[in-house]
């Protein structure tokens, strides 16, 4: 069974800092792209990064370019979003989320496995 857990959200002030890690079992995600998304109350589920594993490849959605930063950590089996410089409109759940490659073109990028999620508040 595959399990994505996300960890590492909490309340943070307006400039602040998080990282957010999303721990992967059942499956071995340098065979896997693997996709943060965020949904804010009332809005659509957006995607934020990507990053194939296998190669290094990254995706960053234009709002959080320069702030945000995906890597990965093969022997943990874990992928990381390390997000800097916190805006209130970054608060949201985050969800990881894992497919075979990463597709920003497609609905929900292409994803077949997705965690839980995991609360990020930025405050003003």
């Amino acid at each position: 069974e595959v399990q994505l857990v996300e960890s590492g959200g909490g309340l943070v002030q307006a400039g602040g800092s998080l990282r957010l890690s999303c721990a992967a079992s059942g499956l071995t995600l340098d065979d896997y792209a693997v996709c943060w998304f965020r949904q804010a109350p009332g809005k659509e589920r957006e995607g934020v990064s990507c990053i194939s594993t296998s190669d290094g490849s990254t995706y960053y959605t234009d709002s959080v370019k320069g702030r945000f930063t995906i890597t990965s950590d093969n022997a943990e089996n874990t992928v990381y979003l390390q997000m800097n410089s916190l805006k209130p409109e970054d608060t949201a759940v985050y969800y990881c989320a894992v497919g075979v490659w990463f597709a920003p073109l497609l609905p929900d990028y292409g994803m077949d496995y997705w965690g839980k999620g995991t609360l990020v508040t930025a405050s003003s």
